[in-house]
Parts: C-alpha cells; sequence; structure tokens
C-alpha cells in the first residue's frame, strides 16, 4: 500500500505545549525543567524507551497488524515501536512522527532499513491524505495529547476502511510500578506534590481509551490489559535517568534542592532495595490497550 509522506515542520516547543495541557492535574503552567524534560533523547531511551520496547511486541499482536501493512505510528518518541514493526513485518512500510525534532533524529538514525521512515508531525493534524494506512497505531502518547479526540479522529481518517486504528497507556494509577513507587515516595516526602503525581494522567484508567474510541466511531472496539517486567541491573539504572529530567518524575527530580533530592533518593533506595546496599531487581508494568476497526463508507 502506498504511504503518502509529508514534511510536516512543527516546533518542539509543541511537547511543551502537549504536556501543558490536560496531561495531568491541569496545571496551567510548566516549569523550565518541564519544558526540557523530553529533549534528550538518549536519556528518554534509558527511562522510557526501554519499557515501549517491552512492551511493543505485545501491543502489535494486540493491534492485529499484518506482514505487508503500511503503518502509521503516532508519538513515536525515540522509536520503540517502529523498530519492534521494522523487525517483525518485513514486507511493511513505516512512517513515524513526533512532535520532537530531537527525537526524530535519533529513531531515523538507529532505524535499520529504508522501510521506516521519520518526521516531525503533529497528532491532531496528520499530514496525510485520507485512507493512506492500514493501521494507525499510537503507543503510550494518547495521554499526553492536548486534545485527544482530534487526534483520534486524524487516527481515523488516515486510516483506510476496514483497517485498525489503537493505542495503550499506562495504568498511572496502580499498573506502573516503576511510576507508582516514585511518586508514592515522592508525595509522602512532600503531600504538596500531589497535584504532579501521575495517577492523575487522562486516559490511563480502565475503559477510557474504550470510549474514546466508540465516541471516534469506530467499530468493533476490543480493549485489553498488557503487563510486562523490567530488569533493573542496579538502583543506578533506575535512578539516573530520573537525575537527568526524564519524563514528568525526573522534570520534578531536578527542581528540588540537593538535600531534598537526597531526601527523596534515599527513600526510592529503600523502597526498591530494602536493606540491601545495591543489586538487581524487576518492576512490572500494566498498559490498557484499545483497538477499533475504520467503518465501510
Amino acid at each position: 500500500m502506498k504511504i503518502f509522506v509529508s514534511r510536516a515542520v512543527l516546533s518542539f516547543l509543541t511537547v511543551a505545549a502537549v504536556l501543558s495541557q490536560e496531561g495531568f492535574a491541569q496545571r496551567a503552567n510548566m516549569t523550565e525543567a518541564e519544558t526540557k524534560m523530553f529533549a534528550v533523547s538518549a536519556g528518554y531511551e534509558r527511562f522510557m524507551g526501554r519499557w515501549s520496547r517491552l512492551l511493543a511486541p505485545a501491543y502489535i499482536a494486540f493491534a492485529g497488524v499484518r506482514n505487508g501493512d503500511g503503518v502509521l505510528d503516532v508519538g513515536t518518541g525515540t522509536g520503540s515501536l517502529a523498530a519492534a514493526l521494522e523487525a517483525s513485518m518485513p514486507a511493511s512500510e513505516i512512517v513515524g512522527i513526533d512532535p520532537s525534532e530531537e527525537f526524530i533524529a535519533f529513531a531515523q538514525k538507529n532505524a535499520k532499513s529504508t522501510r521506516v521512515h521519520f518526521e516531525v508531525g503533529d497528532a491532531q493534524a496528520l499530514k496525510f491524505q485520507d485512507a493512506s494506512f492500514d493501521d494507525t497505531l499510537a503507543l503510550l502518547v494518547m495521554n499526553f495529547i492536548p486534545d485527544h479526540s482530534k487526534a483520534v479522529a486524524e487516527m481515523r481518517r488516515v486510516t483506510r476502511a476496514q483497517g485498525t486504528v489503537s493505542a495503550c497507556v499506562w495504568d498511572y494509577d496502580s499498573g506502573m510500578q516503576m511510576l507508582r513507587f516514585f511518586w508514592d515516595e515522592a508525595v509522602a516526602l512532600d503531600p504538596a506534590v500531589e497535584p504532579k503525581d501521575e495517577r492523575h494522567m487522562k486516559l490511563s484508567r480502565q475503559g477510557q481509551l474504550g470510549d474514546l474510541w466508540r465516541a471516534a466511531g469506530l467499530m468493533n472496539v476490543k480493549e485489553k490489559p498488557l503487563e510486562v517486567d523490567q530488569a533493573y541491573s542496579s538502583f543506578g539504572d533506575y535512578w539516573e535517568p530520573f537525575t537527568k529530567g526524564a519524563g514528568p518524575g525526573g522534570a520534578y527530580v531536578v527542581s528540588l534542592s540537593e538535600d531534598r533530592r537526597q531526601q527523596l533518593e534515599a527513600r526510592m533506595r529503600k523502597r526498591l532495595l530494602g536493606d540491601r546496599q545495591d543489586g538487581p531487581f524487576t518492576l512490572r508494568a500494566r498498559a490498557w490497550c484499545v483497538r477499533g476497526e475504520v467503518p465501510k463508507p
């Protein structure tokens, strides 16, 4: 299937807009740390890209992607989902879009074939013709898009009739231990930061994605939780990305005074290691996933 590729130009400031809106707790203003939090691609890869890579194979299977399909990866980030599609679907062509120029450059540099293309783009205004793709996927991004209803309408528009539109969002409330443990300790240390807790993320509760998909007019909507386990080699393997400002949690960490940062680190060490000095540990995460079909005209 022919894929129509555009050269959308969108400022990296869109990332700030995405995260400043409904993302969590309806905050009106972003700190400088939050504005920069997704700018360092390699750091984010260690923070969340590793989780995306674990989740991608099960998500692709759930989404029903078939070898040879033309696929759009919305909010590709550092390219974890696109890379998994590239490896598992040798006859497919894949386009990944993201508002971050830094992420797109990182993903394109790591592409293994010409079947994969990355470009800067906005999920709320996709620069593709109608029915350009067989499948449109959005892994761990819908909750960050300011107008998620507009985004899913655009995803439906660029997907052919009877093609599949799908998405996954972490269960930020109780199912994503890497973040749940962090925010539990951050709030215990300073209850005033509770509004920043990512459990307030939209679309992260069971059934919310399904409601959104049905409201968009998609058919045969199905929902499923997917779980993965992540192995960490040491406390530093877990904690260092936070200290570099990766993700909302990292943005919070780098905003702290040195004393308060050390207190939070001590609490996290106790939470993850118990009485051990250091060593490996494993954390589990659950994502809520949805898929639906574009109806015939």
